[in-house]
């Protein structure tokens, strides 16, 4: 199947994985979990995952669809679903989930690698020197760079940096919410 999903549907994905291994998601740690799924799924299956585009935001990736769909959970783990907008009756309807195994199965894998991760850790993670979102960033520094997109060709070619420090605490601390930069 060469379907691209909707990003609130794999979110929504997410949150029910997470929920049935006891973690809950804040806002922030859904979308580096979602920006990975994406990331690995483009390098793993040569397509992307979800439809749209991630931004290099204060604390990493975020898929400003799917970032409008949580926001007002604020920093509290997220309890509820993304829905989307019927304009014809203007009422709002549940999104199509995901049927295919094999995205299941990824999300799946995803979740329960890095849904037990601290937003911190993820956010350092997503910071690696020269991976996708620190390219975007220190490109945006020197030249334009249009809304601090992260192309889909950047990730392909950026995301094997992406390294795990260990340490105590992670250096970027404990973020509650992400915001664009300023």
């Amino acid at each position: 199947m060469t379907e691209v999903y909707d990003p609130r549907c794999i979110a929504n994905l997410m949150l029910d994985e997470s929920a049935r291994i006891g973690q809950p998601l804040t806002n922030l740690a859904l979308q580096k979990l979602l920006y990975f799924a994406h990331a690995m799924f483009l390098i793993e299956q040569g397509r992307p995952l979800v439809s749209g585009y991630f931004e290099a935001w204060e604390f990493g990736p975020v898929h400003p669809t799917a970032y409008q769909s949580f926001k007002s959970a604020g920093a509290a783990p997220i309890n509820f679903r993304a829905t989307k907008l019927n304009v014809v009756r203007g009422t709002r309807e549940p999104i199509a989930s995901a049927a295919d195994p094999e995205i299941v199965r990824h999300v799946s894998r995803i979740v329960q690698s890095y849904g037990r991760m601290t937003p911190g850790r993820l956010v350092d993670i997503s910071h690696a020197k020269g991976a996708p979102w620190h390219f975007v960033v220190d490109k945006g520094r020197t030249s334009l760079a249009f809304g601090m997109r992260i192309p889909d060709e950047v990730i392909r070619e950026r995301f094997k940096h992406h390294k795990v420090s260990v340490g105590s605490q992670p250096s970027a601390g404990e973020p509650s919410e992400d915001a664009p930069f300023a």
